[in-house]
């Protein structure tokens, strides 16, 4: 490679980047991301309507947090998580979002998260 090359492939940014494209790796991970476009969730409420144990629900959502894909914050003993996007994945997530909004899939599970939040007795996590 020549330096103007090195120049614009800098070593972490593209370990980086392999990172947040491994996330979208996992069909879990694509429905969650697909969840998450629509704002914050609780694990719990994302648990409910994937069907997943804490267990698998919490692994994926580190996952993705160590990827970059979200961000979390603790209430009490839950955990809420928001996409994150940030300068290094602003373009990328861009595109990613408006691509989870073409699959059908994940608007059967909005349409399950939307019920589930309706029905939910209360909005608060405890």
């Amino acid at each position: 490679m020549n330096s103007q090359t090195n120049d614009i492939l800098d070593g972490a940014q593209v370990s980086d980047s392999v990172q947040i494209f491994k996330a979208l790796g996992d069909e879990t991970r694509i429905r969650m991301l697909g969840l998450l476009r629509h704002g914050e969730l609780c694990v719990c409420d994302i648990m409910e309507v994937l069907q997943l144990p804490q267990s698998t629900a919490s692994r994926h959502l580190a996952y993705l947090r160590n990827s970059n894909w979200v961000t979390a914050m603790r209430r009490g003993k839950w955990m809420y998580y928001t996409i994150s996007i940030t300068d290094h994945n602003d373009m990328i997530c861009s595109c990613i979002m408006k691509y989870l909004s073409s699959l059908p899939q994940l608007e059967t599970d909005y349409k399950q998260m939307a019920r589930h939040l309706e029905e939910k007795a209360d909005p608060a996590c405890h």
